[in-house]
């Protein structure tokens, strides 16, 4: 994976390089915070947020198909805006939503491993755990990367059929009922914004389709396969998660859905299967992150390896020795150790869901403005992406207003920063 190695990944291969990089913590973590936000109708949320990934699909897999790179975010940027401080900002949002990802996957590893011993959910034990999840993911990742190759369609397959298990096994001990996981009438306790600010996690848990489009360079007929495996795996994870949702929503109310938001999934198992559910169910979830982590984190360190070939974003050794991508690995692990220890996993879901949706606006506007003739894009589609973000990012920020000040604050504060010094490294590089 050093190599862009021409025709070396299978459609079957990105799609499982897809759902692998989506199904880590996005079903494990976001589905009790969807709930908080949304009740009793946040399986359907998971189902409109798949909907809504496939609008934003559409400019992804237009420009990919046209010109398939191993550059995927960025090539894409730099197509619509050049070398400019848009492309290098918005693709620096993309690195720091994926390393944000994977902090979210690190603390969801440590919240569902803690439900095997009588411990409370403010454990130090948590931020501990995922604090050595990241570290092992940077000691697998240092020593090679045969083991992800070959691991990951394995490791999507077991993920799949696990989590699989638990939604038929979930579905099975309600009954096969639908009828405690669809509401007869809605409550009034959640206003249109509140549903349409679990609609940003529910898109945040979809997001990793976007690594499908980094390896366009890699992959077999890229002009048709890429935009193929993007689609097949969104299909996947919507089926998934759908059903995992509805599992969760026969067996808990709301209220303990919320209460154990954090490991809800697990606690969902306690009531038809008991402690035997509960070791399938953190087994599986222990997986799930633990193979995503990995993963995610050397793609994150070959991205922005990328960016600082481009000449995009600044560079130091800091007396290192070895090529960029390994010093980019202990950049992306020390500032995912940071984010695991000082946030829990509201924060820093909130986090990645405002640079994710950012970003992706970016990507839409200069597919819109830039691109659409050269790719072919239908406006209509594209213009349709672009509002549903905007209205979704409004919402969800208005909803963190009033709940999570810090949020918005630090979420703004971040993104001036990065633009901000984008644009002074381009001005100082044109004057180098």
């Amino acid at each position: 994976m050093d190599d862009y190695k021409k025709d070396s990944l299978t459609l079957k291969g990105a799609v499982a390089l897809g759902t692998g990089v989506m199904i880590g913590a996005a079903i494990f973590a976001l589905l009790g915070q969807v709930a908080e936000l949304s009740g009793a109708l946040f399986p359907l949320i998971f189902l409109v947020g798949a909907i809504i990934s496939g609008f934003s699909a559409y400019s992804y897999i237009k420009v990919s198909n046209t010109y398939p790179s191993a550059g995927g975010i960025a090539m894409i940027l730099q197509k619509a805006y050049g070398k400019s401080t848009i492309t290098a900002g918005a693709a620096l949002l993309m690195a720091f939503a994926m390393i944000i990802n994977q902090s979210l996957v690190a603390r969801t590893f440590g919240s569902y491993t803690m439900q095997l011993f009588d411990v409370g959910g403010n454990s130090y034990w948590i931020p501990a755990l995922g604090v050595l999840l990241l570290v092992s993911t940077f000691l697998i990742n240092i020593a090679g990367n045969k083991f992800i190759q070959k691991s990951a369609l394995v490791m999507a397959i077991l993920k799949v059929g696990g989590i699989a298990i638990f939604a038929i096994g979930g579905l099975w001990a309600a009954g096969f009922s639908l009828e405690r996981t669809i509401p007869a009438e809605l409550s009034e306790e959640y206003s249109i914004a509140s549903y349409l600010g679990a609609l940003a996690l529910a898109i945040l848990a979809y997001a990793g389709f976007t690594t499908i489009t980094n390896s366009g360079a890699e992959v077999k007929n890229p002009h048709r396969n890429v935009g193929r495996a993007i689609i097949i795996s969104l299909l996947i994870c919507a089926v998934v998660y759908v059903f995992v949702a509805i599992a969760v929503s026969a067996n808990l109310s709301v209220p303990r859905i919320i209460e154990a938001k954090d490991y809800s999934l697990a606690e969902a198992t306690r009531p038809a299967f008991g402690k035997y559910g509960l070791w399938f169910t953190v087994g599986i979830a222990i997986l799930a992150t633990v193979s995503s982590v990995v993963a995610n984190v050397f793609a994150i360190s070959r991205m922005t390896a990328m960016l600082t070939n481009m000449e995009l974003v600044p560079h130091s050794h800091f007396g290192m020795p070895g090529r960029i991508q390994k010093h980019m690995l202990v950049y992306t692990i020390v500032i995912a150790i940071v984010l695991t220890i000082f946030f829990d996993l509201t924060r820093i879901a909130s986090l990645g869901a405002v640079f994710y949706i950012v970003m992706d606006m970016v990507v839409h506007w200069g597919v819109l403005k830039h691109l659409r003739r050269k790719v072919n894009a239908n406006p209509v589609i594209v213009i349709t992406a672009l509002v549903i973000d905007g209205v979704v990012l409004a919402a969800f920020l208005w909803i963190k207003a009033s709940a999570d000040l810090l949020v918005v604050w630090l979420s703004l504060a971040l993104m001036i920063m990065i633009f901000a010094g984008a644009k002074w490294f381009l001005h100082w590089k044109e004057n180098e």
